[in-house]
């Protein structure tokens, strides 16, 4: 069973999956607070991007196991309320898309939005954090394994995904006359 210790390979990845749910807590915090308009989705993209990388790091382990085989209570669960309102009011009509609910199972089509997907992350990183913050560093990183494979993980790869896509989107969909305009310019200078 594995424990940790000070200097194990486990205590780093605690630490670093500890360092890296904050840092996205803050940036989404202050993406949804209006803080930053202009920069929300690519600081959105970036966050999610670099908890996508954390998760990966956690499904490519080998399943962590709790010493005991009940979690312990980590206190009352994280408000994400404000988090999603302010994501949802933010994003607007960007935040709402359709998926493949399942693709390795079939073709059903289901609803999903950005701010909700965002908000969902955040409270499986919180709830973590919770954990860590207790010393409980071995549960937290049972929970943010277990978690990032059933459930943030897929959220945060379909939040990517759209993310990913409004910036293309926004960036490259252009009249032909502007681009035609700024191919010009290009070749002139």
């Amino acid at each position: 069973m594995a424990e940790v210790t000070s200097g194990s390979d486990l205590r780093g990845v605690a630490q670093a999956v500890s360092g890296q749910s904050r840092a996205f807590l803050e940036t989404t915090a202050q993406v949804a607070s209006g803080a930053v308009p202009e920069a929300a989705l690519p600081l959105l993209l970036l966050a999610t991007s670099d908890m996508l990388a954390a998760g990966a790091r956690l499904g490519a382990m080998v399943d962590v196991v709790p010493v005991e085989r009940f979690e312990p209570d980590a206190g009352p669960d994280t408000d994400v309320d404000p988090l999603r309102e302010g994501l949802a009011q933010l994003l607007d009509s960007l935040d709402e898309y359709v998926e493949i609910v399942d693709p390795v199972l079939g073709a059903e089509v289901g609803r999903a939005s950005v701010s909700g997907d965002i908000a969902c992350i955040a409270e499986s990183l919180a709830k973590g954090l919770q954990h860590y913050d207790s010393g409980r560093e071995l549960e937290a990183l049972w929970w943010w394994q277990f978690s990032y494979l059933s459930l943030w993980g897929e959220r945060a790869a379909s939040a990517l995904r759209v993310m990913q896509l409004v910036l293309a989107h926004l960036r490259l969909d252009v009249e032909d006359d502007v681009a035609a305009e700024a191919e010009y310019d290009a070749l002139q200078s």
